[in-house]
Order: C-alpha cells, then structure tokens, then sequence
C-alpha cells in the first residue's frame, strides 16, 4: 500500500498551560526545544543509518556544503560553502568552503574532511547502507564494489584546504540538493582515526563526549528510552544567529501517547499526529495543528528469495487486492492513494500503474498457481510498533477477503525492524520511503541492484 508522497502530515505545535510548571514552561525559560521523535536512533553516525528519526538529530550536529533554507524547498543558503560554481553540462561542480570555518571541538574544517567523508561511506569495508547516495560521482559505485582500489580515481579532490572539486558520472544539475543529505555531510578525520580505522561500524566516536560536527548544535547527552540532548555549539560559523541553547529529542513509540505527552505540556514538537485523530484534533485544537505537503509514500516490500513472491504475478495480485481509497479515507485521514510509487513533483507527473481491481488481483494470483489462495505458502507481514495498527490489520483483512490468503502479522520495535529488513528476515514488509531530494530519481533508484535501501 502506498501513500501519496505528497501527503498531509499534521504536526502539532504550540504550547498547553496548566497551573503547575509544565516541561514546555520549564524548556522555554531554559530556551530548549522538546521535539517528539518517534523512537530512539539506531546510530548517531551519519553513515551507518538511513532512517528520518535519524536525521533529524544529525542535522543539528552537522552542515553540509549547502544549507536548508526554511522558506522555500527550492531555496540553497551557503553552509560549510560560501558559494558554487559549474560547468555547462553540470557534470563538474567546484565549491568554495568558508574560510574559518571549524568543527564543535575548535579545529579547522577542510576540504580534505569531505574528502575522507567521502572515501569513508564509499568503502567497501565500512558497507554504508547509504553509499549509493554518493554513486553520482565519478567511479564512486566501481569503489565502493571493489572494482576500483584507488580512492584517487573518484570524482572528488580537494584542490587546496578551501576548495572542493566534484566530477560526476552524468549531468546532476540537482546537485546542491544532494548535498543537504547527510550522507554528504563532512565527517571529522581526526575524531574518527582516534577510535579505529576509517572503516571500522560502530566504533566510540559517535558517542556523548566524543563525537564531533560543524553543525549549529553539539551532542550532550544520550539516554535510551529517555532523550538526545544537544547543546548550541560555539563554535559553528552563525552560532551569533542560533536562537536556543539546545534541543532534547525525546523518543516515543506509541503514536497516541506522543500528542498525549504535547497536549499535557510535555512536548513542544510532535513528531507525527496519528491519522485517526487527525480531524478530531484539527477540530479541538485547531491552534496546534500545520498541514504540509510531505514528500513520502508508504509500500510495501517483498521478499523475492520466498516461494511465491519470487513471482511478479503473486506480487500484482496482492497490489491489485488493495482498497488504497478506503485505507486513506477511513485509516489515513491526511493522506492519498498512490497509483504510483513516484509522486508528483512539479512538472513530474507519473503515469498511474496501480489500483484496486479484485477481479484482475484473483487471475493473476490463480495464473501464478494458487486459485483462491488454495497453497499458497503461510507468510506474516513485517511492520514497526511506531506503525498505525488498523492499517496493518486492513491490509491483512483485504487479502484474505479478495485472495483467500492469510497473512500474520509481525511487529517490532523500529531498530529491530530496521534490521530485520536489511537483513531480510521477513516475507513482507509495511515500510515507507521520504525523497532525499527534490527530483524523482531519489524513488526510482532505490530499487537498483545492490541498492543498500533496495531490502528485497
């Protein structure tokens, strides 16, 4: 089932005034933004996660050579790079870093840590899930497969310490919004050899007390099941224009407890409105409640190394069985169904693939073999607990009424599920996928060869 990657997604701002101090009333005086943040990250090292839980605490603690601007998606404020020049073609881009510019613990920001950024998360020892981000640069997939030893062979050189070269495969003229992901964040040399070798997992240096960033907070405190706390950094380049002290990212799995915790002055900051109170909410707290467009769509994956799903028409017929109008209408109020994985964006308008048809979801699953759902294998259906429960149930509803096959459900914790998924330990998987930049390439390439997001 997918969702519109334009679809609403409330969030609820604002504070609630009770007559005991609240967290909210404590945090403002403090000057602390309190942000739900659906669950605990499974790392803080920009190259060993992929998820949006993830990001939203890296992207406080660190700056990529372009900058987000908080008005227009179209919008690139200098970041690490004051400014950016290209060739005709767009296959070379040359940016130049600001000079002065330094890492939370004082020491100099350079070209060369992009550089070694970049060598890190393309390193076929480290196997960064996120590597094919960087693919777009020159013989960067040939290294990170081994069919290149010599990182010099790849598109990117530091011409001196405040000059970065970038050669790529093919014109990308979406460039500059490739480098507001975190995978082409600079990452801190001298931190990281201090714990192991460059493409050591998991190793100390991303931890409270040793990890470094160029961003315009620094990490203080990490507590499982309780927050991420980080704290203004000195030394980022507009620390003078940084309005808070710090933000406590507070994880919270149970998507009705986290407007619970906002409505009873805990939280600043959901991080996503549950679907079914959508309108309710909108209706009582109308104050609270953004709706913003969301570049995202919600699937689902099979795992083509099972009996049966390794067959495209098993795989249409459980598409063509789902009602993805009723699913959005009575279970996800805010979203849309999508005929496509791809969602508009701008003059893209892909052409619709998908619906609900029960008639033609029955003849592709008997021509596969299994009429009425007669054989088919027993599977379960991987979700997150962070996940809305009556979708899962729905979905689990429509096979077995328009395929005549049961599926389990199976649900996780979302580190564990994470995992499960890049392991492959499931038959199906609910998931979801958000544009990492602003073009449809980011949708489609996902599902690549050897694509570390790929996951079927």
């Amino acid at each position: 089932m997918t969702r519109c990657a334009l679809a609403l997604i409330p969030v609820l701002l604002g504070l609630v005034g009770c007559q005991k101090e609240t967290d909210v009333a404590k945090a403002n005086r403090e000057k602390i933004l309190l942000v739900g943040n659906s669950t605990d990250p499974k790392s803080l090292d920009p190259h060993l996660v992929t998820g949006v839980i993830e990001s939203n605490i890296i992207r406080s603690m660190f700056e990529g050579l372009v900058a987000d601007d908080p008005k227009e998606d179209l919008g690139y404020p200098p970041g690490a790079a004051t400014s950016w020049e290209h060739n005709e073609d767009y296959t070379e881009w040359t940016f130049h870093l600001r000079e002065g510019g330094k890492w939370s613990d004082g020491a100099p920001l350079t070209a060369g840590d992009f550089v070694f950024s970049y060598n890190r998360i393309l390193s076929p020892e480290l196997a960064g899930p996120y590597a094919e981000m960087l693919f777009f640069l020159k013989n960067a997939e040939a290294y990170n497969k081994g069919e290149i030893k010599d990182f010099n062979e790849v598109g990117v050189k530091a011409v001196d310490d405040y000059t970065l070269k970038l050669e790529l495969r093919e014109p990308v003229p979406f460039l500059l919004g490739l480098t507001r992901h975190y995978t082409w964040f600079p990452m801190p040399r001298h931190v990281i050899l201090k714990f192991g070798k460059m493409g050591d997992r998991f190793t100390p240096w991303s931890e409270p007390g040793n990890l470094v960033g160029n961003g315009p907070f620094r990490l203080k405190d990490w507590r499982i099941n309780d927050h991420v706390e980080v704290e203004r950094n000195p030394n980022y380049w507009a620390a003078g224009e940084v309005k808070l002290n710090g933000i406590r990212f507070i994880p919270i799995e149970n998507f009705y407890s986290e407007p619970r915790a906002f409505l009873s002055g805990q939280l600043h900051v959901t991080y996503q409105l549950p679907p079914p109170l959508v309108d309710k909410t909108k209706a009582m707290y109308p104050q609270f409640v953004r709706q913003e467009p969301y570049f995202s769509a919600d699937l689902i994956r099979y795992n083509t190394n099972r009996k049966g799903f390794d067959d495209p028409r098993v795989r249409l017929a459980m598409a063509w069985a789902i009602d993805r109008e009723t699913i959005c209408k009575k279970l996800l109020q805010g979203s849309r169904p999508a005929p496509s994985l791809t969602p508009p964006l701008g003059q893209y308008q892909p052409d619709p693939v998908i619906g609900f048809d029960k008639e033609k979801a029955q003849k592709y699953l008997a021509d596969a073999g299994y009429p009425g759902g007669a054989g088919f294998p027993n599977y379960s259906l991987l979700a997150a607990t962070t996940g809305t429960r009556a979708v899962i149930e729905a979905l689990q509803a429509m096979w077995y009424e328009n395929l005549g096959i049961k599926i389990e459900i199976r649900q996780m914790d979302f580190a564990s599920y994470v995992t499960a998924q890049q392991n492959l330990d499931y038959d199906l998987s609910l998931g979801g996928w958000s544009g990492d930049y602003l073009d449809p390439s980011t949708f489609l390439l996902m599902w690549t060869k050897d694509n570390g997001n790929n996951n079927t």
